[in-house]
Formats: C-alpha cells, structure tokens, sequence
C-alpha cells in the first residue's frame, strides 16, 4: 500500500521536526517528507487530506493490561489492539499480569505469536518474580530470548527486595528495562481510594499517599545502590514527584510515567462512588495534580501511559467489592490533549506519548524519520467531543472519562502504512 498525507503540520519531536507538509509510505516504510510531494501523486494508492490535521508518530503506551491470556472476557489482543488504534496507539507494553503470568518462555511466546495481525504492534514485559509473589526470580534471560522487552511485578511490588536488585542489576546487561509498581502493601492494605478528608467524610478506606511514596523511595534507592536504570510507573503522588525530581538531580537512572486521569480528574470524582473511577494509585487531590503537571512541564515525568485496565460491567458494578482499573488508550491523547493545554507545547505532549517511552523501552518507534515504519496517527487539536463509553472500541466500558468534554480527536491511525483505524468510516 502506498499512501501520501497531504497539508498536514507534521510534528516529530525525535527529528526536531514541526512544519506543514506531506509524508508519503510504501511497502509499510516512511520514504519521503517534505513541504510539497504533488509529485508523488501518481504513485499513491490512496491520497489522505490532511489540511487542518496534526501528522504525528504513533503513540507509544508503555503500561497497557491486555488480559491475555486468562482474562479475555474483559479484553484479549485483538480487541485491546483496535482500542489502541482508535486512540492513535501504534506500539504498547502489555503487562504481565495475566492467567498464567507472564512468567514462562511459552506464555511470553503466545501473545506474542497472537498478536501477529493485530492492529498495534503488541510488546510485553515478563514478570520478575514467579507467579508476581515477590520472591522468586523467574528464568530472565529466557523470557528475554522468548521475546519479552521488558522486566515487570505490575499490580504488586516485589515484596523481596532482594530479587529486585537482582533483577535491577541484570536487565541493563540483557538490554531490558525494568518497570516498578511502587506501593507499600501494609500501608495500602484494605483502601479503595485516596486517604483524606474526603475519605473519611465517606467512610471509606483509604490509600495514604506514603503507600506510593515510599515504594518510590525504595525503587530509586535500590537503583542508585547498583547504579541501574529504573522505571517508577504510573505516579499519581506530589511526593514520588519531589523524589524522583532529587534523584534525576542526583545521577539516578530514573524515568517515570503518570497517566491522563490523574492529570484531569481527583478525588473528588469517588464522591459519586462510581468504580470506574476506582484504580490504583487512586486518584488523589488537586495538589497531587499541580504537581504532577508541573512534573511533566520540568522533565521530571518523561512519559504519559494510560494503564489501560479493563473490567467487565458487572464486576464494577459493587462499588466496594469491584476490582481497580479503568480503560484509557482510546482517549488518552484527548484528555492529555485537553489536560496539558497551555502547560506543554503540542510537540511535547507529543514526545511525552512517543518517542520518550520509546526510548525508554528501546524499541524502533515513535518517529517519523526516513526509513522508519509507517507508524502514524492523524489528529485534529481542535476538535472537541463527549465520550461515550459504548461507543469505544474494545471490550470494557469503565472509563474514568465517560460524558467529558474532551479537546482533541484520533481521525485516523496507520501502522506500518496500514490503515488500522479512520474516524470518517465509523
């Protein structure tokens, strides 16, 4: 398939690019760019107008729950892939948390060979510790040689800090990043949302924001003590912001993601008392968000993940007995769009989404240079729109963002020149 985008601004932080233009692709490659490629027509099978529209890479979504294997009654690939691409999602990091756990060669192997075909280009990570109980080691350099990228607890800390440092110091050598849910579970035990004074007024338990806080403390400290890289995932916490900034200015090898609904959303949306709205970190107050903001302005936080977590209607629907999670990456660039106005410049947002967590990962994606795969979402700014949660894309319903007023909207996703997702068929 050859494609040619005409008029778009063509924006790609890895390249230092923003202009207005034309990107042309065949064969599943970028292979021209430039301000005018009227010449070029004649060659292309189809021709994408794209006056008024920002050409970006596709997003990269390093923190993504496929609950595959084992839990596809709320998602699988296929349907987590087609959310992915509704939501300008070209690349993503599933997570290992699944039935088994990602914590063998074989299961590693079949999502991966499952999600040949899908619409987004699937990664995962391996768990560190056998069956996620935090103390002991999997096979790393077998899950690495199945075909894992990256080395991950996610839903749980490893309990045994020992294997955490074991893991820390061997993942570098085997080109592998580490990812760390960062909780102290004595702290978090028994709490469905953020500890405060709303919590109390409720009456319900709550999560105090040390839980988080000091699992970042360990990570970091854990990584400094080897000198390792480490990856702090979804900060929701002023205080992991203050201790993840002094330790970037200290020479630790950190990086860090927060998601788009604590960059939008607080506590205050538990008064409802509505699941969707319940995941972990939960959300926390309107000074955890400045933070978090100003964070992501100062290069604190390098990357923006969604932590997309389905859950069937029915188990959300017992507000204290639902599971935690909510969906994101179908709307992860609006309410990021939408959150980040007059905070960051379109082109950062764009590199916080992209090619930051594609540099962290190590993967070939998150820019539009020559010779680079045909990963592009097509976006209109602009745009402003209400979620509806049956309208999405995969499986699950449980949005924190149903009936919002988002700015910003996917009109069309490709991936690897294929066209995976286009608004104006729907």
């Amino acid at each position: 398939m050859r494609s040619l985008i005409k008029r778009a601004r063509i924006v790609d932080p890895a390249s230092e690019k923003d202009f207005l233009g034309d990107l042309y692709f065949s064969e599943g490659k970028l292979t021209a760019i430039g301000e005018d490629l009227f010449h070029m027509a004649a060659q292309a099978d189809e021709i994408f107008d794209a006056n008024g529209l920002i050409a970006a890479p596709g997003l990269v979504d390093m923190h993504v729950h496929l609950r595959d294997p084992g839990f596809t009654q709320k998602e699988d690939v296929f349907t987590g892939c087609r959310a992915a691409a509704a939501g300008g999602v070209t690349s993503l990091l599933a997570m290992p948390n699944t039935r088994p756990a990602m914590d063998t060669p074989e299961t590693v192997r079949y999502l991966l060979e499952k999600s040949e075909g899908a619409d987004a280009h699937v990664y995962t990570a391996a768990c560190i510790t056998k069956n996620l109980e935090g103390t002991e080691l999997t096979e790393l350099e077998a899950l690495r040689e199945a075909g894992a990228i990256a080395f991950s607890d996610d839903g749980r800390p490893v309990v045994d800090t020992r294997c955490l440092l074991e893991a820390l110091k061997r993942a570098p050598e085997l080109g592998m990043t580490v990812t760390a849910h960062c909780e102290d579970l004595y702290l978090a035990a028994g709490g469905l949302m953020n500890e405060g004074i709303l919590s109390q007024k409720l009456g319900i338990p709550g999560i105090p924001s040390a839980a988080e806080d000091c699992g970042t403390a360990r990570e970091i400290a854990a990584a400094a003590s080897v000198g390792a890289p480490v990856h702090i995932c979804h900060v929701s916490t002023k205080g992991s912001v203050a201790l993840i900034r002094d330790a970037k200015r200290r020479g630790v090898k950190v990086t860090a993601e927060t998601c788009p609904h604590y960059l939008l959303l607080t506590e205050e949306s538990l008064a409802k008392q509505d699941a969707d709205y319940r995941m972990n970190p939960p959300l926390r107050t309107e000074a955890d968000r400045q933070a978090l903001l100003e964070g992501l302005k100062d290069g604190t936080i390098d990357a923006i993940s969604t932590d997309h977590a389905p859950h069937t209607p029915e188990e959300k629907a017992d507000f204290g007995k639902a599971p935690n999670g909510s969906i994101g990456m179908e709307t992860s660039l609006a309410a990021s769009l939408t959150a980040l106005d007059g905070i960051l410049t379109l082109s950062q947002i764009v590199e916080k989404m992209s090619w930051n967590p594609a540099k962290i990962l190590g993967i070939p994606a998150g820019t539009l240079k020559l010779g680079a795969d045909a990963d592009v979402v097509l976006f209109d700014p602009t745009l402003e729109w209400v979620v509806n949660e049956n309208a999405l894309h995969g499986k699950s319903r449980n949005t924190p963002f149903k009936g919002m007023h988002l700015k910003g909207k996917v009109i069309a996703t490709f991936l690897q020149g294929r066209k995976v997702f286009d608004a104006r068929r729907q």
